[in-house]
């Protein structure tokens, strides 16, 4: 494969900078139930999610992230996809685990991590809604948070954690816990990140690991040409972006508006349909 995009390093893997996000093929809009349904009912089974993942794999971006216990049709599209092509697909797993101070919750999480290994994962990122429960910002820590990712490591499995709460990445390089990357939702909306753009921007750009980028245009509320050129123009050269697409033809789009902004070029697109395509401003 010519051209391919390129690429970071993270734990001694190689990973293309823009990561396969699969909001929009699991039906987690973050726009209304309508759309929710439509995305779900569109993507009920793998065939139509091939195609995607294909059209990104060919241009070199082999890494998917998502829950994958909650997600059958992406994994079996994925294990398709690496069959058709006989290329592995990278996989960044975010399971939901139970935190709970308890035996049976340690046991619990532990075999939610072991399925993450059975379910092919490459990283185990603990999800957000599990993480955010054990920070304790009066001492500024993640309490317990190393035995999960002990756990994570006994499964042959790189450590790593979702920040919906900026403050994670922040704990987690002062406490020098074993995390590998973060997740991180970042765009120029602001949407869903709890402090403003620039607080996030020099938490990324001081991470002491490389990041994960999530929601580069704010599920859908600026467009991808606004909201990748952002993206690539504030974060380091170590840092990845994830883009989530409905199917093939976004995914080719958001490849060629990224590629040009890292070149420093315009993208080459069609033009938007109107009913009137002979207007001077159309170009």
């Amino acid at each position: 494969m010519d051209n391919l995009f390129p690429r970071t390093t993270v734990a001694g893997i190689s990973l293309p900078r823009m990561l396969i996000g699969t909001n929009w093929l699991a039906g987690w809009s973050h726009k209304s139930v309508a759309a929710d349904d439509r995305i779900k009912n569109h993507h009920s089974e793998s065939c139509t999610i091939i195609p995607l993942l294909e059209t990104f794999v060919k241009n070199g971006i082999d890494a998917i992230m998502a829950p994958f216990g909650r997600v059958p049709p992406i994994m079996k599209a994925a294990a398709e996809v690496e069959q058709r092509l006989g290329q592995k697909i990278i996989r960044i797993d975010t399971p939901i685990i139970n935190v709970d101070d308890s035996d049976k919750a340690r046991r619990d999480a532990e075999a939610t991590i072991r399925e993450s290994r059975e379910l092919g994962a490459d990283f185990c990122l603990i999800h957000h809604s599990s993480a955010e429960q054990l920070v304790n910002k009066n001492k500024g820590i993640i309490d317990r948070f190393s035995d999960y990712t002990t756990m994570i490591r006994e499964q042959g499995l790189i450590p790593g954690v979702t920040a919906h709460m900026p403050e994670i990445i922040v704990y987690c390089d002062e406490n020098n816990y074993d995390v590998e990357t973060y997740i991180q939702i970042y765009n120029c909306l602001g949407f869903l990140m709890q402090v403003e753009v620039e607080t996030v921007a020099a938490i990324i750009n001081n991470a002491k690991k490389p990041v994960m980028t999530i929601k580069p245009m704010a599920a859908g509320r600026v467009t991808p040409y606004i909201g990748l050129n952002f993206t690539w123009a504030t974060l380091r050269k170590c840092d990845m972006v994830t883009v989530g697409c409905f199917d093939e033809h976004e995914a080719a789009e958001v490849i060629e508006i990224s590629r040009a902004a890292l070149e420093g070029r315009f993208p080459d697109l069609e033009k938007r349909q109107s009913p009137n395509q002979e207007q001077a401003a159309f170009g």
